[in-house]
């Protein structure tokens, strides 16, 4: 399978930074986006994945919580990816993720995903050496055979600096509303941060397909990592697809006017007409 140019995470500048003016800007813009995607999908039977893997602390689910406010969740799901229960450890890795694939019409994001085969599974010695290197294959195989099913597929890989999440970890422990979200393994995984890079540049490096290609976002600065996703998601999932609204059934406008007093601009504007 045909792959991107290298990506490497000692390659990334990770000094870019965005003003908060900007950001308010730019992220209404990106939630009026999505919400068009969604609608686009809803009506034209389409569907997205996205993937957020990185670093703990690095910013996934600040950026995942922007998407689910910006959108109706009644075709947008969320599925946040622990350790596998007995049940699918007993079975291959990738159907508990065949599982959660989104129906037509709908958007579904993994907050972490059938790549920790090839991270935390590969580092801390959890599967056998020769099925987590068949895993690359097996993986490529498998986002191959959505992009062919129609399926749009977003990957996001936020990489900060040990400093940066350091000072995260802190700022969790010290506020009684985040403590929830550290762990010992948080500080546990730290210890095996070179072990870590080395795994997910592998990864970046074998499954960074041109069908399914990486993005990697510099998140030491929240506001410029949150727009730089959303925007890298909006480009992924609107690839392709019309974000114009689509006319209206002629028998609701029909009752609207009846009801209402409508100018003809909107009625025309409703019908899908610009003349």
């Amino acid at each position: 399978m045909a792959k991107t140019s290298q990506l490497r995470l000692d390659t990334l500048d990770l000094s870019p930074r965005l003003e908060a003016a900007v950001y308010e800007t730019r992220l209404a813009e990106l939630q009026l986006e999505l919400r068009k995607i969604q609608q686009a999908y809803l009506l034209g039977g389409h569907n997205g994945v996205v993937v957020f893997e990185g670093w703990d602390a690095a910013g996934k689910g600040g950026t995942i919580r922007l998407m689910a406010g910006a959108l109706d969740p009644r075709s947008f799901k969320v599925w946040p990816i622990a350790a596998p229960r007995n049940y699918y450890l007993q079975r291959h890795f990738l159907l508990r993720f065949m599982e959660r694939l989104p129906p037509n019409g709908a958007i579904s994001v993994f907050d972490r995903s059938w790549y920790g085969r090839v991270l935390v599974e590969r580092v801390e010695g959890l599967t056998p050496k020769a099925r987590w290197k068949a895993a690359y294959r097996e993986i490529n195989d498998f986002e191959r055979m959505l992009v062919d099913d129609g399926v749009r597929i977003a990957k996001l890989f936020f990489h900060i600096s040990p400093e940066v999440q350091l000072a995260r970890f802190e700022n969790r422990l010290r506020d009684p509303l985040k403590r929830w979200k550290l762990s010992y393994e948080d500080f546990r995984n730290r210890g095996r941060w070179g072990d870590y890079v080395t795994a997910i540049d592998a990864m970046l490096d074998k499954t960074s397909t041109k069908v399914a290609p990486w993005q990697l976002i510099p998140a030491n600065d929240k506001k410029f990592a949150r727009i730089a996703a959303l925007e890298h998601i909006v480009a992924r999932l609107g690839a392709g697809v019309s974000l114009d609204p689509p006319p209206m059934d002629e028998t609701v406008i029909g009752a609207a006017m009846d009801h209402l007093e409508i100018e003809p601009d909107l009625v025309r504007s409703l019908r899908g007409r610009t003349e």
